[in-house]
């Protein structure tokens, strides 16, 4: 089999620009190899990078039997998903599961969502000072964590709602920056040396979140009163076919996915807009003309359709998508893409980030401009920010309808401006690209009144 031409540098070295500065090193194997080529991580096979729509196509409508995408990620280190989630199932176990865990994230369940996303967005708000600068990030991981505790959990303000707030915040900050999140990629590096390494630390931490996630599932089962209209409540009753119900340990795997995955991913991609709205003028004022004809009286389904703040979520999530690359798919028989002929075990990786920058698709594609995404509709092969085919993220409706209440909530009630600090950049951050230290300053309180925003 011939393989794409691609960086001939040792493995190690291609892994840790990998790791350390992905963006980067992407953009450079574009530039000299083209919209297909090879790439070697340490301990795995060789990669094929696809970043032509053409590509997408051929992947993602291909018959599923032709891939497995659950092995693959079998072969990357398990640290937050476990044995038994969706992440690493294929075939018919992969169909079965995704339609168990389908009706929590659309419709009326999702739409449920909507004031209590607003109702945090506020509460968080109301920590800021006027004309003192505040941390973006922290803030907006804070209201994406509230936000999926609640949603997840039906948790409301208390000893447990607190106790895993603080747990989950400290996994994550624990692997914040590129040098720490490294060892999710090397199993070398993942050695237990007691709680004062690294590695120690975070499988500590993991084994107290477990014991919160299996002492609530053990309580509901015990007291089927306490199950409501959350998320895992919804997800211990759902039934597959043969009328089986999901096990603590499917549940555990998968609600580690949406507590690590689901706030951390909405959290970066929040930061970014903020950024790109109060670095922009322009794009700021078109945004506010939009959102005033609301005044303070949000209502969620209505700010949800709103076409400019939709193009602007859009275009944050793709000049710098948080996730880089789509699930790995692994050939499973002989299967033709962009004319090379790739046998079983071949590893094909989607990248939705070198997608998401060419330029024939998006002109001019490292300046952020919304209006693309008003001036034509893009196929779901050139503009991928949660996947695509049968691996597609479940929570694409979700985050969005987040972002979109989250942004609107803040900039309808306060006027902010960005610190001067130096420019912001993309830095790996656990397994997302986030933007590097952002400060904001609360310059004006648009609405100060009793039963809205009260500041300090």
């Amino acid at each position: 089999m011939k393989w794409p031409d691609g960086p001939q540098t040792p493995a190690l070295l291609q892994s840790i620009n990998l790791v350390v500065n992905p963006l980067k090193y992407l953009d450079k194997c574009a530039k000299y190899y083209g919209d297909i080529f090879t790439i070697r991580f340490l301990s795995y096979p060789p990669v094929v990078v696809i970043s032509n729509p053409q590509g997408m196509e051929e992947i993602f409508t291909a018959n599923p039997k032709q891939f497995n995408s659950g092995e693959a990620n079998r072969m990357l280190p398990r640290t937050f998903s476990g044995d038994s989630s969706l992440l690493v199932l294929d075939g018919n176990l992969h169909q079965r599961r995704k339609r168990m865990l389908t009706p929590p994230f659309h419709g009326e369940r999702m739409r449920a969502y909507g004031q209590l996303i607003c109702d945090i967005t506020k509460q968080v708000m109301m920590q800021w000072k006027i004309d003192e600068p505040f941390h973006v990030q922290p803030s907006m991981q804070d209201i994406s964590l509230q936000v999926i505790l609640r949603a997840i959990f039906g948790l409301n303000e208390g000893t447990r709602f607190q106790h895993l707030k603080k747990l989950l915040n400290s996994l994550v900050n624990l692997l914040s920056d590129p040098w720490s999140a490294s060892i999710l990629f090397f199993r070398t590096l993942q050695q237990d040396w007691g709680p004062w390494s690294l590695w120690g630390r975070f499988v500590r931490l993991r084994q107290q979140v477990d014991e919160i996630i299996y002492a609530e599932i053990k309580r509901r089962r015990n007291d089927p009163s306490l199950l409501g209209e959350d998320i895992l409540s919804l997800m211990m009753t759902a039934r597959d076919e043969s009328g089986e119900l999901m096990t603590d340990v499917e549940l555990r795997d998968e609600l580690m996915i949406l507590l690590i995955g689901g706030h951390e991913t909405t959290a970066m991609s929040m930061t970014w807009a903020l950024y790109w709205i109060h670095h922009l003028p322009k794009v700021y004022e078109n945004l506010m003309v939009e959102l005033d004809t609301f005044g303070s009286d949000l209502e969620p389904t209505a700010i949800a359709r709103l076409p400019y703040l939709n193009a602007i979520c859009q275009e944050t999530l793709r000049i710098y998508p948080t996730v880089i690359f789509t699930s790995y798919r692994i050939v499973q028989e002989p299967v033709k893409i962009m004319g090379y002929q790739f046998e079983p075990g071949t590893f094909l990786s989607p990248c939705v980030y070198l997608t998401h920058k060419r330029e024939d698709l998006y002109p001019e594609p490292n300046h952020f401009r919304p209006e693309r995404f008003l001036e034509r509709q893009f196929s779901p092969y050139e503009f991928l920010p949660f996947g695509g085919g049968n691996r597609r993220c479940l929570g694409k409706a979700f985050a969005l309808f987040e972002m979109k209440l989250v942004l609107a909530t803040i900039l309808v009630h306060l006027k902010l401006v960005l610190a001067d600090l130096p420019p912001v950049k993309p830095v790996r951050k656990v397994v997302t690209v986030a933007p590097s230290k952002m400060y904001l300053i609360p310059t004006e309180e648009k609405v100060s009144t009793s039963n809205t925003l009260v500041y300090r």
